[in-house]
Protein backbone atom coordinates (compact mmCIF):
# COMPACT_ATOMS: atom_id res chain seq x y z
CA UNK A 1 0.00 0.00 0.00
CA UNK A 2 1.43 3.39 -1.02
CA UNK A 3 2.14 6.04 1.59
CA UNK A 4 -0.32 8.91 1.81
CA UNK A 5 0.79 12.10 0.05
CA UNK A 6 1.88 14.95 2.32
CA UNK A 7 1.24 17.62 -0.31
CA UNK A 8 -1.53 20.05 0.51
CA UNK A 9 -4.41 20.09 -1.97
CA UNK A 10 -4.62 23.22 -4.07
CA UNK A 11 -7.34 25.70 -3.24
CA UNK A 12 -10.17 25.78 -5.72
CA UNK A 13 -12.65 28.46 -6.74
CA UNK A 14 -15.60 29.12 -4.44
CA UNK A 15 -18.49 27.70 -6.45
CA UNK A 16 -21.06 29.12 -4.04
CA UNK A 17 -20.65 32.43 -5.88
CA UNK A 18 -22.26 30.93 -8.99
CA UNK A 19 -24.38 28.26 -7.32
CA UNK A 20 -25.31 29.42 -3.80
CA UNK A 21 -27.50 32.24 -2.40
CA UNK A 22 -26.68 35.51 -4.18
CA UNK A 23 -27.07 37.77 -1.15
CA UNK A 24 -24.55 35.71 0.79
CA UNK A 25 -22.11 35.84 -2.12
CA UNK A 26 -22.38 39.62 -2.38
CA UNK A 27 -21.86 40.10 1.35
CA UNK A 28 -18.94 37.63 1.42
CA UNK A 29 -17.03 39.80 -1.06
CA UNK A 30 -18.33 43.18 0.13
CA UNK A 31 -17.50 43.32 3.83
CA UNK A 32 -13.74 42.65 3.54
CA UNK A 33 -13.53 45.21 0.73
CA UNK A 34 -15.39 47.85 2.77
CA UNK A 35 -13.18 47.22 5.79
CA UNK A 36 -10.06 47.41 3.64
CA UNK A 37 -11.22 50.79 2.26
CA UNK A 38 -11.73 52.10 5.78
CA UNK A 39 -8.30 50.89 6.92
CA UNK A 40 -6.66 52.43 3.85
CA UNK A 41 -8.37 55.74 4.61
CA UNK A 42 -7.17 55.63 8.21
CA UNK A 43 -3.62 55.11 6.97
CA UNK A 44 -3.80 58.41 5.10
CA UNK A 45 -5.19 60.17 8.18
CA UNK A 46 -2.33 58.80 10.30
CA UNK A 47 0.24 59.97 7.73
CA UNK A 48 -1.15 63.50 7.79
CA UNK A 49 -1.41 63.60 11.58
CA UNK A 50 2.20 62.53 12.10
CA UNK A 51 3.61 64.80 9.38
CA UNK A 52 1.59 67.74 10.69
CA UNK A 53 2.82 67.13 14.24
CA UNK A 54 6.51 66.71 13.44
CA UNK A 55 6.91 68.85 10.31
CA UNK A 56 4.08 71.40 10.35
CA UNK A 57 1.41 72.55 7.93
CA UNK A 58 3.90 72.81 5.06
CA UNK A 59 4.46 69.09 5.49
CA UNK A 60 0.72 68.42 5.32
CA UNK A 61 0.46 70.54 2.19
CA UNK A 62 3.45 68.72 0.66
CA UNK A 63 1.94 65.27 1.26
CA UNK A 64 -1.44 66.43 -0.04
CA UNK A 65 -0.07 68.03 -3.22
CA UNK A 66 2.42 65.25 -3.99
CA UNK A 67 -0.06 62.46 -3.42
CA UNK A 68 -2.69 64.22 -5.57
CA UNK A 69 -0.17 64.21 -8.43
CA UNK A 70 0.79 60.59 -7.76
CA UNK A 71 -2.90 59.66 -7.67
CA UNK A 72 -3.07 60.15 -11.43
CA UNK A 73 -0.40 57.45 -11.77
CA UNK A 74 -2.26 55.13 -9.42
CA UNK A 75 -5.51 55.58 -11.34
CA UNK A 76 -3.82 54.84 -14.67
CA UNK A 77 -1.90 51.77 -13.49
CA UNK A 78 -4.92 50.44 -11.61
CA UNK A 79 -6.89 50.52 -14.84
CA UNK A 80 -4.93 47.36 -15.66
CA UNK A 81 -6.33 45.83 -12.49
CA UNK A 82 -9.89 46.62 -13.59
CA UNK A 83 -9.28 44.82 -16.86
CA UNK A 84 -7.68 41.96 -14.97
CA UNK A 85 -10.71 41.74 -12.66
CA UNK A 86 -13.06 41.42 -15.63
CA UNK A 87 -11.04 38.54 -17.10
CA UNK A 88 -10.37 36.76 -13.80
CA UNK A 89 -14.02 36.85 -12.72
CA UNK A 90 -15.22 35.58 -16.10
CA UNK A 91 -12.66 32.75 -16.19
CA UNK A 92 -13.22 31.84 -12.52
CA UNK A 93 -16.96 31.59 -13.13
CA UNK A 94 -16.26 29.24 -16.02
CA UNK A 95 -13.89 27.22 -13.81
CA UNK A 96 -10.89 27.86 -16.09
CA UNK A 97 -8.00 27.78 -13.61
CA UNK A 98 -5.29 28.01 -16.27
CA UNK A 99 -6.78 31.17 -17.80
CA UNK A 100 -7.07 32.83 -14.38
CA UNK A 101 -3.42 32.16 -13.52
CA UNK A 102 -2.23 33.29 -16.97
CA UNK A 103 -4.25 36.52 -16.76
CA UNK A 104 -2.80 37.50 -13.38
CA UNK A 105 0.74 36.73 -14.57
CA UNK A 106 0.31 38.96 -17.62
CA UNK A 107 -1.13 41.74 -15.44
CA UNK A 108 1.98 41.54 -13.25
CA UNK A 109 4.25 41.80 -16.29
CA UNK A 110 2.37 44.84 -17.59
CA UNK A 111 2.39 46.55 -14.19
CA UNK A 112 6.11 45.96 -13.65
CA UNK A 113 6.86 47.34 -17.12
CA UNK A 114 4.85 50.50 -16.48
CA UNK A 115 6.08 51.12 -12.92
CA UNK A 116 9.79 50.36 -13.43
CA UNK A 117 10.24 51.14 -17.12
CA UNK A 118 8.09 54.26 -17.46
CA UNK A 119 6.83 55.93 -14.31
CA UNK A 120 9.96 55.54 -12.15
CA UNK A 121 12.48 57.15 -14.53
CA UNK A 122 10.07 59.65 -16.06
CA UNK A 123 8.56 60.56 -12.69
CA UNK A 124 11.99 61.30 -11.19
CA UNK A 125 12.78 63.89 -13.88
CA UNK A 126 9.35 65.52 -14.30
CA UNK A 127 8.49 65.75 -10.57
CA UNK A 128 9.75 69.37 -10.19
CA UNK A 129 7.78 70.49 -13.24
CA UNK A 130 4.62 68.81 -11.97
CA UNK A 131 4.93 70.66 -8.67
CA UNK A 132 5.32 73.93 -10.59
CA UNK A 133 2.26 73.04 -12.64
CA UNK A 134 0.02 72.91 -9.54
CA UNK A 135 1.53 76.19 -8.24
CA UNK A 136 2.85 74.65 -5.02
CA UNK A 137 4.50 77.22 -2.76
CA UNK A 138 8.33 77.12 -2.64
CA UNK A 139 8.39 75.86 0.95
CA UNK A 140 5.89 73.14 0.05
CA UNK A 141 7.84 72.15 -3.08
CA UNK A 142 10.98 71.54 -1.04
CA UNK A 143 9.14 69.00 1.11
CA UNK A 144 7.01 67.54 -1.69
CA UNK A 145 9.80 66.82 -4.18
CA UNK A 146 11.51 64.12 -2.10
CA UNK A 147 8.13 62.55 -1.27
CA UNK A 148 7.01 62.47 -4.91
CA UNK A 149 10.29 61.09 -6.24
CA UNK A 150 10.38 58.39 -3.57
CA UNK A 151 6.84 57.31 -4.45
CA UNK A 152 7.59 57.24 -8.18
CA UNK A 153 10.70 55.11 -7.66
CA UNK A 154 9.39 52.68 -5.05
CA UNK A 155 5.64 52.35 -5.47
CA UNK A 156 5.83 49.03 -7.31
CA UNK A 157 5.35 47.07 -4.06
CA UNK A 158 2.15 48.94 -3.21
CA UNK A 159 0.89 48.41 -6.77
CA UNK A 160 1.58 44.69 -6.50
CA UNK A 161 -0.51 44.50 -3.31
CA UNK A 162 -3.39 46.26 -5.06
CA UNK A 163 -3.03 43.89 -8.00
CA UNK A 164 -2.92 40.75 -5.88
CA UNK A 165 -5.85 41.84 -3.71
CA UNK A 166 -7.93 42.70 -6.78
CA UNK A 167 -7.11 39.41 -8.49
CA UNK A 168 -8.01 37.34 -5.45
CA UNK A 169 -11.24 39.28 -4.93
CA UNK A 170 -12.25 38.70 -8.56
CA UNK A 171 -11.52 35.00 -8.04
CA UNK A 172 -13.82 34.97 -4.99
CA UNK A 173 -11.34 35.49 -2.12
CA UNK A 174 -11.70 38.98 -0.61
CA UNK A 175 -10.37 38.10 2.86
CA UNK A 176 -6.76 37.58 1.78
CA UNK A 177 -6.61 41.07 0.29
CA UNK A 178 -7.98 42.45 3.55
CA UNK A 179 -5.28 40.66 5.55
CA UNK A 180 -2.56 41.97 3.24
CA UNK A 181 -3.99 45.49 3.51
CA UNK A 182 -4.06 45.36 7.31
CA UNK A 183 -0.49 44.09 7.42
CA UNK A 184 0.70 46.86 5.12
CA UNK A 185 -1.08 49.54 7.17
CA UNK A 186 0.36 48.32 10.48
CA UNK A 187 3.86 48.09 9.01
CA UNK A 188 3.49 51.52 7.40
CA UNK A 189 2.57 53.10 10.74
CA UNK A 190 5.58 51.47 12.42
CA UNK A 191 7.90 52.72 9.70
CA UNK A 192 6.36 56.20 9.89
CA UNK A 193 7.11 56.40 13.59
CA UNK A 194 10.72 55.45 12.83
CA UNK A 195 11.36 57.52 9.72
CA UNK A 196 9.26 60.67 10.18
CA UNK A 197 10.42 61.48 13.71
CA UNK A 198 13.66 59.47 13.74
CA UNK A 199 14.64 56.69 16.10
CA UNK A 200 18.06 55.84 17.49
CA UNK A 201 20.68 56.12 14.73
CA UNK A 202 17.99 56.86 12.11
CA UNK A 203 17.65 60.65 11.69
CA UNK A 204 14.27 62.40 11.32
CA UNK A 205 13.27 62.39 7.65
CA UNK A 206 9.99 64.32 7.85
CA UNK A 207 7.86 64.16 4.72
CA UNK A 208 10.26 61.86 2.89
CA UNK A 209 9.98 59.46 5.84
CA UNK A 210 6.27 59.13 5.18
CA UNK A 211 6.96 58.12 1.58
CA UNK A 212 9.76 55.76 2.59
CA UNK A 213 7.50 54.05 5.11
CA UNK A 214 4.84 53.46 2.46
CA UNK A 215 7.38 52.16 -0.06
CA UNK A 216 9.07 49.73 2.34
CA UNK A 217 5.79 48.44 3.80
CA UNK A 218 4.48 47.80 0.30
CA UNK A 219 7.65 46.02 -0.82
CA UNK A 220 7.75 43.72 2.22
CA UNK A 221 4.09 42.73 2.15
CA UNK A 222 4.11 42.29 -1.63
CA UNK A 223 7.10 39.96 -1.35
CA UNK A 224 5.23 37.88 1.21
CA UNK A 225 2.04 37.84 -0.84
CA UNK A 226 3.74 36.64 -3.99
CA UNK A 227 5.70 34.00 -2.10
CA UNK A 228 2.32 32.60 -1.00
CA UNK A 229 1.13 32.74 -4.61
CA UNK A 230 4.11 30.67 -5.77
CA UNK A 231 3.69 28.17 -2.91
CA UNK A 232 0.08 27.43 -3.83
CA UNK A 233 -1.52 28.91 -0.69
CA UNK A 234 -3.94 31.04 -2.71
CA UNK A 235 -6.73 30.10 -5.08
CA UNK A 236 -4.54 31.76 -7.74
CA UNK A 237 -1.13 30.10 -8.05
CA UNK A 238 1.81 29.95 -10.41
CA UNK A 239 3.60 26.71 -11.10
CA UNK A 240 7.23 26.14 -12.03
CA UNK A 241 6.46 25.00 -15.55
CA UNK A 242 4.04 27.75 -16.55
CA UNK A 243 4.66 29.79 -19.69
CA UNK A 244 6.61 32.95 -18.76
CA UNK A 245 6.36 34.67 -22.16
CA UNK A 246 4.36 37.80 -22.88
CA UNK A 247 0.83 36.98 -24.05
CA UNK A 248 -0.15 39.94 -26.21
CA UNK A 249 -3.73 38.73 -26.63
CA UNK A 250 -4.25 38.89 -22.87
CA UNK A 251 -2.38 42.21 -22.59
CA UNK A 252 -4.72 43.73 -25.18
CA UNK A 253 -7.71 42.47 -23.21
CA UNK A 254 -6.34 44.04 -20.01
CA UNK A 255 -6.16 47.44 -21.66
CA UNK A 256 -9.37 46.97 -23.64
CA UNK A 257 -11.40 46.62 -20.45
CA UNK A 258 -9.14 48.60 -18.16
CA UNK A 259 -8.32 51.86 -19.93
CA UNK A 260 -11.91 53.19 -19.90
CA UNK A 261 -11.96 52.69 -16.12
CA UNK A 262 -8.66 54.57 -15.79
CA UNK A 263 -9.98 57.46 -17.88
CA UNK A 264 -13.12 57.45 -15.74
CA UNK A 265 -11.02 57.87 -12.59
CA UNK A 266 -9.08 60.75 -14.14
CA UNK A 267 -12.36 62.43 -15.14
CA UNK A 268 -13.62 62.12 -11.57
CA UNK A 269 -10.46 63.81 -10.25
CA UNK A 270 -10.80 66.62 -12.78
CA UNK A 271 -14.42 67.15 -11.73
CA UNK A 272 -13.38 67.40 -8.07
CA UNK A 273 -10.72 70.01 -8.84
CA UNK A 274 -13.22 72.07 -10.86
CA UNK A 275 -15.72 72.01 -7.99
CA UNK A 276 -13.02 73.32 -5.66
CA UNK A 277 -12.35 76.15 -8.09
CA UNK A 278 -16.02 77.15 -7.98
CA UNK A 279 -15.91 77.07 -4.19
CA UNK A 280 -12.90 79.37 -4.32
CA UNK A 281 -15.04 82.02 -6.02
CA UNK A 282 -17.59 82.16 -3.17
CA UNK A 283 -17.79 84.97 -0.65
CA UNK A 284 -17.03 82.54 2.20
CA UNK A 285 -14.70 80.37 0.14
CA UNK A 286 -12.46 79.17 2.98
CA UNK A 287 -15.42 78.22 5.17
CA UNK A 288 -17.13 76.43 2.26
CA UNK A 289 -14.01 74.47 1.34
CA UNK A 290 -13.50 73.50 4.98
CA UNK A 291 -17.11 72.29 5.25
CA UNK A 292 -16.72 70.40 1.96
CA UNK A 293 -13.45 68.80 3.09
CA UNK A 294 -15.09 67.42 6.22
CA UNK A 295 -18.67 66.89 5.05
CA UNK A 296 -18.00 65.39 1.62
CA UNK A 297 -14.45 64.04 1.78
CA UNK A 298 -14.73 62.54 5.29
CA UNK A 299 -18.33 62.05 6.51
CA UNK A 300 -19.81 61.22 3.10
CA UNK A 301 -17.03 58.63 2.73
CA UNK A 302 -18.92 56.37 5.13
CA UNK A 303 -21.48 55.99 2.34
CA UNK A 304 -18.99 55.84 -0.53
CA UNK A 305 -16.65 53.37 1.23
CA UNK A 306 -19.59 51.01 1.64
CA UNK A 307 -20.81 51.61 -1.89
CA UNK A 308 -17.37 51.04 -3.40
CA UNK A 309 -17.16 47.76 -1.47
CA UNK A 310 -20.54 46.73 -2.84
CA UNK A 311 -19.43 47.85 -6.30
CA UNK A 312 -16.45 45.49 -6.09
CA UNK A 313 -18.68 42.68 -4.81
CA UNK A 314 -21.22 43.25 -7.58
CA UNK A 315 -18.42 43.21 -10.18
CA UNK A 316 -16.99 39.93 -8.90
CA UNK A 317 -20.28 38.08 -8.46
CA UNK A 318 -21.73 39.41 -11.73
CA UNK A 319 -18.58 38.59 -13.70
CA UNK A 320 -18.33 35.06 -12.34
CA UNK A 321 -21.99 34.32 -12.98
CA UNK A 322 -21.76 35.62 -16.53
CA UNK A 323 -18.72 33.39 -17.01
CA UNK A 324 -20.78 30.49 -15.68
CA UNK A 325 -23.51 31.25 -18.23
CA UNK A 326 -26.08 32.49 -15.67
CA UNK A 327 -27.09 36.04 -16.72
CA UNK A 328 -30.26 35.92 -14.61
CA UNK A 329 -28.08 35.70 -11.49
CA UNK A 330 -26.14 38.74 -12.73
CA UNK A 331 -29.30 40.86 -12.70
CA UNK A 332 -30.28 39.64 -9.24
CA UNK A 333 -26.77 40.33 -7.93
CA UNK A 334 -26.86 44.00 -8.87
CA UNK A 335 -30.37 44.46 -7.49
CA UNK A 336 -29.45 43.00 -4.11
CA UNK A 337 -26.18 44.95 -3.90
CA UNK A 338 -28.09 48.15 -4.62
CA UNK A 339 -30.64 47.43 -1.89
CA UNK A 340 -27.90 46.77 0.66
CA UNK A 341 -26.27 50.07 -0.27
CA UNK A 342 -29.56 51.94 0.00
CA UNK A 343 -30.21 50.58 3.49
CA UNK A 344 -26.81 51.81 4.68
CA UNK A 345 -27.20 55.17 2.91
CA UNK A 346 -30.58 55.73 4.57
CA UNK A 347 -29.09 55.04 8.01
CA UNK A 348 -26.10 57.35 7.55
CA UNK A 349 -28.26 59.99 5.85
CA UNK A 350 -30.55 60.00 8.88
CA UNK A 351 -27.53 60.82 11.06
CA UNK A 352 -26.65 63.68 8.70
CA UNK A 353 -30.14 65.11 9.21
CA UNK A 354 -30.48 64.59 12.96
CA UNK A 355 -27.02 65.26 14.44
CA UNK A 356 -25.07 67.33 11.89
CA UNK A 357 -23.36 69.59 14.45
CA UNK A 358 -22.21 66.58 16.47
CA UNK A 359 -20.69 64.95 13.38
CA UNK A 360 -18.98 68.15 12.26
CA UNK A 361 -17.78 68.77 15.80
CA UNK A 362 -15.85 65.51 15.72
CA UNK A 363 -13.51 67.23 13.24
CA UNK A 364 -13.16 70.41 15.26
CA UNK A 365 -15.69 72.40 13.24
CA UNK A 366 -16.67 75.17 15.68
CA UNK A 367 -16.84 78.32 13.54
CA UNK A 368 -20.48 79.44 13.17
CA UNK A 369 -20.24 80.00 9.41
CA UNK A 370 -18.54 76.65 8.81
CA UNK A 371 -21.17 74.89 10.92
CA UNK A 372 -23.99 76.54 9.01
CA UNK A 373 -22.53 75.68 5.60
CA UNK A 374 -21.59 72.18 6.75
CA UNK A 375 -25.06 71.49 8.15
CA UNK A 376 -26.62 72.61 4.87
CA UNK A 377 -24.22 70.37 2.93
CA UNK A 378 -25.07 67.31 5.04
CA UNK A 379 -28.77 67.85 4.34
CA UNK A 380 -28.08 67.71 0.61
CA UNK A 381 -25.78 64.71 1.02
CA UNK A 382 -28.41 62.77 2.96
CA UNK A 383 -30.34 62.63 -0.32
CA UNK A 384 -27.36 62.44 -2.63
CA UNK A 385 -26.11 59.30 -0.87
CA UNK A 386 -29.14 57.35 -2.06
CA UNK A 387 -28.27 58.02 -5.69
CA UNK A 388 -24.52 57.50 -5.49
CA UNK A 389 -24.90 54.06 -3.91
CA UNK A 390 -27.26 53.00 -6.69
CA UNK A 391 -24.88 54.43 -9.29
CA UNK A 392 -21.85 52.62 -7.86
CA UNK A 393 -23.49 49.22 -7.43
CA UNK A 394 -24.83 49.27 -10.99
CA UNK A 395 -21.41 50.46 -12.17
CA UNK A 396 -19.99 47.36 -10.51
CA UNK A 397 -22.42 45.20 -12.45
CA UNK A 398 -21.44 46.88 -15.71
CA UNK A 399 -17.69 46.74 -15.14
CA UNK A 400 -17.75 43.19 -13.81
CA UNK A 401 -19.41 41.95 -16.98
CA UNK A 402 -16.96 43.83 -19.20
CA UNK A 403 -18.88 47.02 -19.98
CA UNK A 404 -16.26 49.53 -18.83
CA UNK A 405 -16.91 52.08 -21.59
CA UNK A 406 -20.47 52.74 -20.41
CA UNK A 407 -19.44 54.00 -16.95
CA UNK A 408 -16.83 56.26 -18.59
CA UNK A 409 -19.42 57.93 -20.81
CA UNK A 410 -21.82 58.20 -17.89
CA UNK A 411 -19.14 59.85 -15.74
CA UNK A 412 -18.34 62.43 -18.41
CA UNK A 413 -22.01 63.40 -18.59
CA UNK A 414 -23.00 63.17 -14.94
CA UNK A 415 -19.85 64.32 -13.14
CA UNK A 416 -18.57 66.94 -15.56
CA UNK A 417 -21.18 68.08 -18.09
CA UNK A 418 -24.13 68.35 -15.68
CA UNK A 419 -22.64 69.84 -12.48
CA UNK A 420 -19.87 71.91 -14.09
CA UNK A 421 -22.17 73.08 -16.88
CA UNK A 422 -24.85 74.13 -14.40
CA UNK A 423 -22.41 76.04 -12.20
CA UNK A 424 -20.86 77.77 -15.22
CA UNK A 425 -24.27 78.99 -16.38
CA UNK A 426 -25.26 80.15 -12.89
CA UNK A 427 -21.95 81.97 -12.42
CA UNK A 428 -22.56 83.92 -15.62
CA UNK A 429 -25.94 85.15 -14.34
CA UNK A 430 -25.26 85.87 -10.65
CA UNK A 431 -22.77 85.25 -7.83
CA UNK A 432 -22.68 81.62 -6.69
CA UNK A 433 -23.74 80.52 -3.22
CA UNK A 434 -22.85 77.22 -1.49
CA UNK A 435 -26.27 75.69 -2.14
CA UNK A 436 -25.66 76.03 -5.90
CA UNK A 437 -22.67 73.69 -5.60
CA UNK A 438 -24.52 71.25 -3.36
CA UNK A 439 -27.39 71.19 -5.90
CA UNK A 440 -24.94 70.52 -8.73
CA UNK A 441 -23.46 67.57 -6.80
CA UNK A 442 -26.93 66.13 -6.17
CA UNK A 443 -28.03 66.50 -9.79
CA UNK A 444 -24.81 64.86 -10.95
CA UNK A 445 -25.37 61.87 -8.66
CA UNK A 446 -29.01 61.61 -9.77
CA UNK A 447 -27.97 61.62 -13.41
CA UNK A 448 -25.24 59.05 -12.78
CA UNK A 449 -27.67 56.70 -11.03
CA UNK A 450 -30.30 57.07 -13.73
CA UNK A 451 -27.90 56.47 -16.62
CA UNK A 452 -26.17 53.55 -14.87
CA UNK A 453 -29.46 51.75 -14.23
CA UNK A 454 -30.63 52.34 -17.79
CA UNK A 455 -27.32 51.15 -19.23
CA UNK A 456 -27.40 47.95 -17.19
CA UNK A 457 -31.04 47.20 -17.94
CA UNK A 458 -30.30 47.66 -21.63
CA UNK A 459 -28.52 44.33 -21.39
CA UNK A 460 -25.63 44.97 -23.81
CA UNK A 461 -23.31 43.38 -21.23
CA UNK A 462 -24.83 39.98 -22.03
CA UNK A 463 -23.09 39.83 -25.41
CA UNK A 464 -19.62 41.10 -24.44
CA UNK A 465 -17.09 38.49 -25.54
CA UNK A 466 -13.57 37.94 -24.26
CA UNK A 467 -10.78 37.04 -26.68
CA UNK A 468 -8.75 34.11 -25.38
CA UNK A 469 -5.26 32.97 -26.26
CA UNK A 470 -4.54 29.55 -27.67
CA UNK A 471 -2.98 27.19 -25.13
CA UNK A 472 0.79 27.18 -25.48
Amino acid sequence: MSAPSSAKPKKTFDRSIVEGPILGSVWKIAWPTVLQNVIGGLQGIIDHAMVGHYVGFNGNAAVGVAFQIFLVVIVFVMSIFTGMGVLVARFAGAGDEHAVNRTVYQAVLATLALCLGVFAPVGWFVAPYLLDLVHAAPAVQVEALSYLRTMFLGSVGMMMIFLLGGALRAAGDAKTGLRLGIAMTVLNVIFNVIFIRGLGPIPPMGVMGAALGTVLAGAIIATYGFSCLFSGKYVIHWEAGMDRRWDWTTIRQLFRFGLPAGLQGIAMNIAGVMLLRFMGSLENSAETQAAYAVGYSELFSFITWTSVGLMGAAATVAGQNLGAGKPERVERTVQLASRLGLAIAVFIGTLFLTIPTVLLGLFGMEDATVLAVGTELLRWLSLSGLFITVALTYTGGLQGTGDTKGPLYITLVSQIAVPIGLLTILQLTRPLVPSDIWLAILLGHMMRATLSVRRFKGGAWRSIAIETSPTR
